[in-house]
């Protein structure tokens, strides 16, 4: 057998499903990877190398997906280099769990499952799952975590197209179409997705519920009116958008995790822009992306410093879940020197630099304005528009 260099084939994973690959992982399960080349060298010397190869490689793939899965889970799982790239993060995946079941799904078909992330999670929160692939060794994958994970009889996984599964006897579809390509990197077009956007759609208005997993720039009026959009970002970083099915038609909402906690669009009227007052609201990309920043501005009693930026400000402290609060000390128009300066005469030593409107890159301001610290202070430095003039808000984080 020749030596492979990656974990590519179901052969590769039923060589490390075995007694021998299984040992071999439980070896590299906290290998320093610098030290790589050396124990790959000593470990040719009792097993193949083949194996010693898909071993290795496993075993990055666990680190890598530690971050997604924790420490626990993903020690035991197996993985693809796209599957975990692709996988949806574990408190992501409960929280659509958790949906479902409030939901009263019993049952779910998940349609383009990867290595089985979600199925994992609603298997977890007693879902029955049939989890469909057209790719083999991501069938295999996916069939041994579910093995690995104590939730075989709650998930069936079936390498099919998923076009030609028919979804009639479950509660609820999920849809979680591939958004990247070998050959063209992130794809942007829901149409170019795989499945395109369209079949997805149509799958899930034939199903009593459904949920499609989107990119979560996608248009507005790319979607569907009977679709309940919502964002999710968890720990302020957005993750994706869930177009929902058999839940609340055209509504626009903004999921925060952990929490999780959910803010919802009422048809609001943008919010007027006004001088700029003592507090900045900075909405949380997942508000942003939903559109809702006149839901954050009416809770703070707030209004906009530009009608084209989603910086929100106020004269009084509110507080709210949905949007970080800075105390503003400084409003300068653009100009560097008299930045450098305020720092200077207020010793920061430590400047996190943020931008909404700005050409400016915050790397290149901060390596201009403090090439050394001036001090142990800290300070944060709005790059921005107030009423469409380049302008600098500098302040504080609210604790």
């Amino acid at each position: 057998m020749g030596r492979v260099s990656s974990f590519s084939t179901p052969a590769d994973l039923a060589a490390l499903l075995a007694p021998e690959g299984r040992a071999l992982l439980d070896e590299l399960r906290d290998h320093d990877p610098g030290q790589e080349l050396a124990l790959a060298t000593r470990l040719r010397r009792d097993h193949p190398a083949d194996l010693v190869s898909a071993a290795l490689t496993q075993a990055r793939l666990r680190q890598r997906a530690v971050a997604k899965f924790g420490a626990q889970d993903a020690a035991r799982m197996f993985f693809t280099p796209h599957g975990v790239e692709q996988a949806t993060r574990t408190n992501v995946a409960a929280h659509r769990a958790d949906e479902f079941t409030a939901l009263g799904v019993r049952s779910v078909a998940d349609l383009c499952c990867g290595i089985g992330g979600d199925a994992i999670a609603l298997a977890r929160a007693g879902v029955r799952v049939l989890a469909v692939d057209r790719d083999p060794l991501t069938c295999a994958v996916a069939r041994a975590n579910a093995e690995a994970l104590g939730l075989a009889e709650l998930i069936e996984v079936r390498e099919a197209d998923v076009a030609e599964v028919d979804t009639a006897g479950y509660d609820a579809v999920f849809v979680d179409p591939a958004r990247r390509s070998d050959k063209r990197g992130r794809i942007f077009d829901p149409e170019a997705y795989s499945p395109p956007l369209s079949w997805a759609v149509s799958a899930a208005l034939k199903a009593p519920r459904a949920a499609l997993k989107i990119a979560p720039g996608i248009p507005h009026e790319a979607i569907p009116a009977e679709a309940d959009a919502e964002w999710i970002s968890d720990g302020g970083e957005v993750k994706e958008a869930v177009l929902w099915f058999g839940t609340e038609p055209g509504r626009m909402r903004a999921t925060l995790l952990p929490g999780p906690r959910m803010l919802a669009g009422r048809g609001l009227p943008d919010p007027e822009v006004r001088p700029v007052g003592r507090y900045l609201y900075e909405p949380d990309g997942a508000v942003i992306r939903a559109h809702l920043v006149a839901e954050v501005a009416e809770e703070v009693g707030g209004g906009l410093l530009d009608e084209t930026i989603a910086y929100v400000t106020a004269d009084e402290l509110h507080d709210t879940a949905y949007a970080a609060a800075y105390e503003i000390t400084d409003l300068l128009p653009f100009n560097v020197k008299k930045l450098k300066a305020l720092l200077r005469e207020r010793e920061v030593g430590v400047l996190t630099v943020k931008k909404r409107g700005s050409a400016v890159e915050p790397e290149e301001l901060r390596r201009k304005v403090m090439p050394k610290p001036f001090g142990k202070g800290a300070a944060t430095v709005f790059l921005t528009r107030v009423a469409g003039a380049p302008t600098m808000l500098v302040g504080a984080p609210v604790r």
